[in-house]
């Protein structure tokens, strides 16, 4: 036996479909990736300025790179900073703040219900006191009524709205809000290897300042030595005044380079405590004492062009704000077109409470609501107009930051490569002095020099060495921001 439909049953089912069908219409353009950027270059297997000695090209990790340096002070104020720098704080509550938003929108695609109920008690005027004029002659003993007591209305019901999304202005809106939660959560990755860079930097500094500063002490200490001496030979009449006075202001330029040293590695202590979450001085006591710096590793992984379009958390901001403001327009796009909502009540209404659910005092109301804003006088034209040139604005702001990140890394290699040869050069004037000052001690014994002739080659000697030291510590510094420049060092977010 066939199934037997009514009109309106076949009416409302041909009226959802239609509904379904329109919603599956989403205008505005369809977000197809980033725009290609030198192409070349992100083909190219290598970098262009990347040294032929020192580097592999295995794509790096992109999480702890420090742990490399072998330092585990190190390591424990990077992982502080990441867990207690302001700066990560501001970057995870945006993140929250941007996901929380975004579980907002896409509740904009549900319907709206709500509950209410009313209890109502009133007393309506006399109409016969009204038309006498109001002088009370009917009140009094015997009199009559003045008026009708107090009525009671109670009331209960739901309410539901539903805006159905025809034209995708919702999805379009969830779809923009999606990808600024995913910028944003790149914007705190592109914190964490700023600050993680930042740290190792400062931790260079406050060692090779230290180290440092020990030696200008004994070059200090070896140069009025060469003056005390100079000092007896002219008081001997084997030395002139001009040579007392050339030492004696070597003395005093080699004293005053202590000052700002000082200084400097007070700077560093204080960078470190507040880069970890702590007031100045906070870390004196911890880091006071004199350690060598971090040893450089044989090899660093680099990766190539492409790895790093990945790996860069601000390239990888910039292509979601990219996505984002493209879905913006069809988001406005959207309000061209007729809005369609769906309107419903149900609720009992009584005069007792014990009487309110009833069926007879059972109401409902169902209602189609369509709105469309025919005559806006450009309103609409001019807001795609501004989510348009938003997006122009976000590609062109993509573009710069990739041609900016190749610049970066490319930077970085070069001076990397670079700062190998010139430490390799260091290192062999260093040795020559060490040489030098071995037999020059080697003449002092056989009294074939003198004490300052000794001591100069030892002056000499610790200047190499000061060299030394400020050569390796540039080479950990251009290695930091090798690892910066290629976007590492940041942590998966969570929740």
């Amino acid at each position: 036996m066939p199934i037997r439909r009514s009109p309106r049953f076949i009416a409302a089912s041909c009226t959802a479909i239609a509904l379904a069908a329109l919603s599956a219409c989403t205008v505005g353009p369809d977000y197809r990736g980033a725009p290609p950027i030198a192409a070349d270059a992100i083909a190219n297997p290598t970098f262009v300025r990347a040294p032929s000695t020192g580097i592999v090209a295995t794509a790096p990790t992109a999480s702890a790179w420090w742990q490399a340096l072998g330092d585990a002070q190190l390591d424990a104020l990077i992982e502080a900073a990441l867990a207690h720098n302001p700066d990560v704080h501001v970057a995870q509550a945006r993140l929250r703040e941007a996901r929380a938003q975004l579980v907002g929108t896409r509740a904009n695609e549900l319907p709206k219900v709500s509950v209410d109920a009313a209890a109502v008690r009133m007393r309506s005027p006399d109409l016969s006191a009204l038309a006498s004029g109001g002088n009370g002659s009917a009140s009094g003993k015997g009199g009559g009524t003045t008026g009708r007591g107090p009525l009671q209305l109670y009331t209960a019901g739901l309410d539901a709205s539903w805006e159905i999304d025809l034209f995708g202005g919702t999805r379009r809106s969830i779809e923009a809000a999606s990808d600024e939660a995913d910028a944003l959560d790149a914007d705190l990755a592109d914190t964490q290897v700023s600050l993680a860079a930042e740290v190792a930097q400062a931790y260079i500094d406050l060692r090779d300042r230290q180290q440092r500063l020990v030696l200008a002490r004994k070059s200090a200490e070896l140069q009025q030595q060469m003056l005390t001496l100079t000092q007896q030979r002219r008081a001997h009449g084997t030395a002139a005044d001009v040579d007392v006075e050339r030492l004696a202001g070597q003395v005093q330029t080699t004293r005053a380079a202590l000052v700002p040293l000082d200084e400097q590695v007070e700077d560093s202590l204080d960078r470190l405590a507040v880069l970890t979450g702590r007031a100045p001085g906070a870390l004196d006591a911890q880091l006071a004492a004199l350690r060598p710096l971090p040893a450089m590793p044989a090899m660093v992984e680099v990766g190539d062009p492409a790895t790093l379009l990945r790996q860069r958390p601000d390239i990888r901001a910039a292509e979601r704000r990219l996505a984002s403001s493209s879905a913006q327009i069809g988001e406005h796009i959207a309000d061209y077109f007729p809005k369609v909502s769906l309107l419903g009540s149900l609720g009992f209404t009584a005069a007792d409470p014990g009487h309110l659910v009833r069926k007879a005092n059972f109401s409902w109301l169902g209602v189609p609501y369509l709105q469309w804003n025919v005559l806006d006088f450009g309103r609409v034209a001019a807001s795609v107009q501004s989510a348009r040139a938003s997006r122009d604005e976000a590609s062109a702001h993509y573009e710069h930051t990739v041609l900016a990140a190749l610049e970066d890394a490319n930077s970085a290699l070069s001076r990397y490569g670079h700062q190998r040869e010139h430490l390799v050069r260091l290192e062999q004037v260093d040795a020559s002095a060490q040489r030098a000052s071995t037999l020059m001690r080697q003449r002092y014994a056989a009294g074939v020099a003198t004490a300052i002739d000794l001591l100069d080659t030892e002056r000499t000697q610790f200047s190499a060495q000061q060299d030394v030291i400020a050569g390796r510590a540039q080479l950990l510094e251009d290695f930091v921001q090798l690892q910066k420049s290629l976007g590492l060092g940041w942590q998966p977010a969570h929740g």
